[in-house]
C-alpha cells in the first residue's frame, strides 16, 4: 500500500510510480494538454492551500458532514438492495476512493457486511484499466460489481464506463455517486449540487495519492495504471479526518436519493449551452458543478467561474476564496442544474 489508506478499507489496484515522473506546474500542464498531450501523461504539482482556504475547508466539512453521510447511506442502501452482501465496490481513483471507503464502512456499520472494495483508474479518452478489471473479475462475479465516484459533472466518465464495459460482459457500467445534478447516475445520494468536502483538497484528502497516470514509457502492457505517493505531505494528511468525520454522522432510516427536478436537457446539454454562450470551442473546457469547479481552480488554468449567486457563502465560500487567491473573475449566471461552473482558459494565445 503506497498510500495512507488502510488495507482493510481498500485494495489499491494501481502501480506505484513515486519518483518516476517529475510533476509540472499548472500553466505548463495546461499548455501541453491544449497542444495535444493527454492529461494522464503528466502529474501536477499539488496545490498548497492557504490558511484562509483550510479554514473554509474545515467549515465545509463541519457544515456538510451530515448531508454527505446521508448521501452515503442512500447510495449504500441502493447497492445493498440490488447486490446484497456479495457486492464488490469498485471506486474510481482518486475522487471516488474515499467515497468507496465510506460506503464500505456504512454497510459494515448497518448490516455487519464485510464487502470487498477496490479502487482502480479510469481516464477520459483512454478508458478503464483493463488489467485491474481482469484482476477483479478473476475473484468476483460480473454482476457483483458496483462502480463508485464522488459526483457527476457533465457525465464524461459515465460515458467512458459505458464504452469500456463492452469488453467486460455482465458488468454494469452504472455509476453510484453522492451528488448528481446532471441527472445521469444509476444510483445517487442526492440530485443537489452540494459540496463534498473531499473535493476541496487534492492528495491530502485522498490518501496522499496523485491522480492516475498512464504513459507507455513507464506503464507497461501488464501493469496497472500508475499513481504517485506524496510522502512529503504526511504532516498535512487529512484523509481519515474526512472519512471519520462523515462516518460519525451515519444514521439509520435515511430517505434521500430520488431524481433530479424535471428540466430541459441533461448536464452535458447545459455545458454545451454554456460553451456557446461564452464562445468556448471545446466543451471539455467547461466544468460544471461544485466539485469540478473546485478542481479547475486547484489544478487547471481558470478563465472565469460562473456562479448561480454571488451571495451563497453556504455552498460556495471556498470557491469565492480560491477565485480571489487566483485572480479569477466570478460571473453570476443563470445555471439550472449547478451552483457553479468553471471555464478553463484557452492557452493558444498565452
Amino acid at each position: 500500500m503506497f498510500s495512507t489508506y488502510r488495507e482493510e478499507d481498500v485494495t489499491i489496484l494501481l502501480r506505484d510510480i513515486t519518483g518516476l515522473v517529475e510533476p509540472l506546474g499548472t500553466k505548463e500542464r495546461e499548455k501541453r494538454i491544449q497542444s495535444g498531450t493527454h492529461y494522464c501523461e503528466m502529474l501536477p504539482i499539488e496545490y498548497e492551500p492557504t490558511a484562509d482556504y483550510i479554514r473554509l475547508y474545515d467549515q465545509a466539512l463541519a457544515l456538510y458532514a451530515q448531508l454527505t453521510a446521508d448521501a452515503v447511506a442512500s447510495v449504500a442502501e441502493q447497492i445493498w438492495a440490488q447486490k446484497g452482501p456479495e457486492a464488490t465496490l469498485v471506486s474510481l481513483a482518486r475522487a471516488g476512493t474515499s467515497i468507496g471507503v465510506l460506503i464500505r464502512r456504512y454497510l459494515r456499520w448497518k448490516y455487519g457486511a464485510d464487502v470487498q472494495h477496490y479502487t482502480i483508474s479510469i481516464i477520459r479518452g483512454r478508458g478503464i484499466d483493463g488489467n485491474a478489471m481482469r484482476h477483479i473479475l478473476q475473484r468476483h462475479s460480473p454482476q457483483s460489481i458496483q462502480f463508485i465516484d464522488g459526483w457527476i459533472g457533465k457525465g464524461a466518465i459515465g460515458r467512458e464506463l459505458e464504452a469500456a464495459m463492452k469488453d467486460f460482459p455482465g458488468v454494469s457500467p452504472g455509476l453510484a455517486v453522492l451528488s448528481d445534478p446532471a441527472g445521469l447516475a444509476e444510483k445517487t445520494g442526492t440530485p443537489e449540487d452540494f459540496l463534498i468536502a473531499s473535493s476541496c483538497l487534492n492528495a491530502t484528502v485522498s490518501g496522499l495519492m496523485s491522480r492516475t497516470f498512464l504513459r507507455s514509457d513507464i506503464i507497461g502492457p501488464e501493469d496497472f495504471h500508475g499513481s504517485a505517493f506524496y510522502r512529503e505531505l504526511l504532516p498535512q494528511d487529512r484523509t481519515y479526518e474526512f472519512i471519520e468525520t462523515v462516518e460519525r454522522h451515519f444514521r439509520k432510516d435515511v430517505q434521500l436519493g430520488g431524481d433530479a427536478p424535471a428540466m430541459a436537457g441533461d448536464g452535458l446539454q447545459e455545458a454545451q449551452e454554456i460553451a456557446r454562450a461564452f464562445r468556448v470551442a471545446d466543451v471539455n473546457l467547461v466544468k460544471p458543478g461544485i466539485g469540478e469547479t473546485t478542481r479547475v481552480l486547484l489544478r487547471r488554468v481558470p478563465w472565469k467561474v460562473l456562479v448561480r449567486s454571488m451571495d451563497d457563502d453556504e455552498h460556495l465560500a471556498h470557491i469565492y476564496q480560491l477565485a480571489k487567491e487566483r485572480g479569477v473573475e466570478l460571473v453570476e449566471y443563470p445555471l439550472r442544474r449547478y451552483r457553479a461552473c468553471g471555464l478553463i482558459q484557452t492557452m493558444a494565445d498565452q
